[in-house]
């Protein structure tokens, strides 16, 4: 019997009040130890170079790496919560994250972070947040919105807490023995999982009944490749894999929504493109500073400052926006606030003062709040919540290639030319472009649409893929916790 089906069978505990909000209380924990880690890299970005005679290209990949498996393992996450549960997954990813940061204190050389720290670190760091965040919706139906708002604040103490830990141990021990500490942080990430114990649902036959059909259909299949003629038989069963291939293709990635839905097609492109150019400060400011004469712990400290403001905005601009007056109008936030991302990173080509440095951060948080709390918002507003799921999978897998990439080429721009400045040309250049493209194409693809109805005001049902606003506000009285999906978070 799978995890999954013990949940069924486990101790009954009420939703919304008691052990759920101790489950509330790991996951803050969990998303400060997962997503808030990657922030703190870019600390030990100058110790790595001089370690391992890296170049600045190749320093990056480690952190990229790391970044790009924890958005991009989603899909794998999705499978194994599926079959073992959310508990043994958040438990499996402390283990790996742990194992990986501990293993990167012994390694020799740049490309054995690469696997550790960036592949091992990386997707434990996935399962635990993706798992954990996945938990929630069983533990909360009534405060699902409010459970997920003060998670998400994890992030932001992760962002805080973690730079000045990591500036602080690394003076004190260096980075190896940081490296090891950090090992037996993450192992924390246990303790948060065996807080996440099984809920017996109140409709527990719900999350049963999907599985006697798929094993049903899985014997009706197997019964009639027995029954058929032999020299049908392999063709039969190669038949068989390649539909049940397509069928797990089009459940997790759902390239069917992004051929026939514009507005997701849209917002896809458009957030893959600005990925390349996202992560850059955070990879590349502690580095920026130090080169321009700020005194490591303060340059520490910058990255601390963006996480501070993002603890108390991010909530607000998340409230904000769910304002009816707003309904429909998201993706135009979402792309104000990617340029206003973009337009600040000027601010450091101007001076690199640590005062100046101090704006750009407070700036640049500010509009990292507005996208980070819009993100999956908009992603619901144009995706009909039946495929979200499978809309966010090709959605996560496309960005975590673009959070990949850009780094390392952004690095290995700054080896040929040696000048830092060109980390935030290059961010504002992704930024904006993407801010204007998603902008301009949603305002095109609107008047469009305003025209087809008008040309059509006989047509009661408009088309199932427009650019629409849906519902995501959950309903107290026929709402069940939603089927496995796994969420990232910027």
């Amino acid at each position: 019997m799978s995890q999954g089906e013990a949940a069924g069978r486990g101790s009954a505990k009420p939703q919304d009040q008691g052990w759920a909000w101790m489950v509330l209380l790991a996951a803050v924990v969990l998303q400060g130890l997962t997503l808030g880690f990657p922030c703190c890299i870019g600390v030990f970005f100058t110790d790595l170079q001089h370690e391992f005679q890296a170049s600045n290209s190749q320093t990056s990949w480690f952190p990229s790496i790391m970044v790009a498996v924890l958005h991009g393992g989603g899909p794998l996450c999705s499978i194994l919560v599926k079959r073992f549960g959310c508990r043994f997954v958040v438990m499996l990813g402390g283990l790996l994250s742990g194992l990986g940061m501990v293993s990167s204190s012994f390694c020799k050389s740049i490309s054995q972070l690469y696997l550790t720290a960036g592949l091992i670190t990386g997707l434990g760091s996935c399962f635990s947040f993706q798992a954990g965040v996945t938990v929630l919706g069983y533990y909360f139906v009534r405060w699902r919105t409010l459970a997920n708002a003060v998670a998400s604040t994890g992030v932001s103490l992760g962002f805080t807490l973690w730079p000045l830990l990591s500036q602080y141990l690394l003076d004190k021990m260096g980075w190896r023995n940081t490296f090891l500490i950090f090992g037996g942080i993450l192992l924390n990430c246990c303790v948060c999982g065996a807080i996440m114990r099984p809920i017996q649902l109140a409709s527990g036959s719900l999350l049963e009944s999907a599985k006697p059909e798929g094993e049903a259909g899985s014997r009706a299949e197997e019964a009639q490749l027995s029954n058929g003629a032999s020299p049908q038989h392999p063709t039969l069963q190669q038949h068989t894999r390649r539909t049940k291939c397509f069928q797990m293709l089009q459940k997790y990635l759902a390239f069917d929504i992004f051929c026939q839905n514009k507005g997701y097609q849209i917002y896809t492109i458009g957030v893959t493109w600005m990925m390349m150019g996202f992560a850059l400060p955070h990879v590349y400011l502690v580095p920026y500073a130090i080169h321009n004469g700020v005194e490591e712990r303060k340059a520490a400290l910058l990255i601390s400052i963006i996480g501070l403001i993002n603890i108390f905005i991010r909530p607000v601009t998340g409230l904000l926006s769910g304002h009816r007056v707003f309904t429909g109008r998201r993706i135009y936030l979402f792309s104000l606030a990617t340029l206003l991302c973009g337009l600040s990173n000027f601010i450091c080509v101007i001076s690199a003062e640590f005062s100046v440095l101090i704006l750009y951060c407070v700036i640049l948080s500010i509009a990292m709040s507005g996208v980070g709390a819009l993100t999956f918002q908009v992603l619901m507003d144009v995706v009909e919540m039946d495929r979200f799921s499978s809309a966010l999978g090709l959605f996560t897998i496309l960005e975590s290639i673009t959070l990949l990439i850009g780094p390392p080429l952004t690095g290995l721009l700054v080896d040929i030319t040696s000048d830092f400045h060109y980390v935030f040309y290059n961010s504002s250049f992704f930024l904006i472009s993407a801010a204007l493209f998603m902008g301009l194409s949603f305002c095109a693809l609107e008047k469009k649409n305003k025209l087809r109805e008008s040309s059509k005001a006989c047509l009661d049902n408009p088309s199932r893929y427009q650019y629409s606003e849906t519902s995501t506000e959950p309903k107290a009285e026929s709402q069940s916790p939603p089927a496995v999906q796994y969420i990232t978070s910027i």
